[in-house]
């Protein structure tokens, strides 16, 4: 799916180790898209409130103000994504970063391969914002009527349901925890038992007809992804 030309799309990276950043903005910039830099908290507010970039890299550990500081500050004053990244995979960690507005997040070190899925996701959920319509494949998600289409059917989803299978259509192709289903799906202070996802999957492979787990795969020991053909 093309939201818009990669040439159109504003994506800065911020992060003091140059070689990450460097490393990430070839990658990017091979993609098509305009790649900015900063390599601390003041740059990168400052470059940020100017360019109003669609998507932030975030680091969390910089020289002045950290990741969180940045993250809280920019989603209050512009719209844009953010995705995080940290050395850290404590899910405290994970869970600040979400609770102040982050989008995502990645766990160094990184395949640029995994982060260029994580930027398109991002890039087409604002579209979907924006829009409220979108197709991927055989479905059609209609987020102003909370409808989503499969094969040209509408499907019958609790809000719930809704909420998990948007999830999954937007991140085609990435394996998704069940920790990160449930903070995105669920909210961050979900106290339940974690096996709420394996429920709510088993209910939508029912309704797409997946007795195969063709469409939405489980990757054992790590969580599920749907597969867009």
């Amino acid at each position: 799916m093309d939201i818009k030309g990669n040439e159109e799309i504003n994506i800065l990276v911020v992060d003091d180790e140059e070689s990450i950043v460097e490393f990430i903005k070839m990658g990017l910039e091979a993609e098509g898209y305009r790649v900015y830099t900063a390599y601390d908290g003041e740059e990168a507010i400052t470059v940020a409130m100017e360019l109003r970039p669609h998507l932030i890299i975030l680091d969390i550990m910089l020289p002045g103000r950290n990741g969180y500081e940045i993250c809280r500050e920019l989603k209050e004053n512009i719209e844009t994504s953010v995705i995080m990244l940290t050395a850290k995979g404590d899910i405290d960690d994970r869970v600040k970063g979400l609770n102040l507005g982050a989008d995502d997040y990645m766990i160094k070190p990184f395949s640029f391969k995994e982060l260029l899925a994580r930027i398109n996701a991002r890039l087409r959920n604002n579209y979907i914002c924006k829009s409220t319509k979108l197709n991927i494949g055989k479905f059609a998600i209609d987020d102003g009527a909370h409808e989503i289409y499969f094969e040209n059917k509408i499907l019958q989803l609790s809000p719930t349901e809704y909420n998990l299978l948007k999830y999954l259509i937007v991140n085609n192709g990435l394996v998704l925890s069940k920790n990160i289903i449930l903070e995105k799906v669920w909210g961050c202070d979900f106290e339940g038992d974690e096996n709420i996802v394996e429920v709510y999957v088993r209910y939508l492979r029912d309704k797409l007809c997946d007795k195969e787990h063709e469409i939405i795969k489980t990757v054992r020991g790590v969580g599920y992804k749907l597969v867009i053909n």
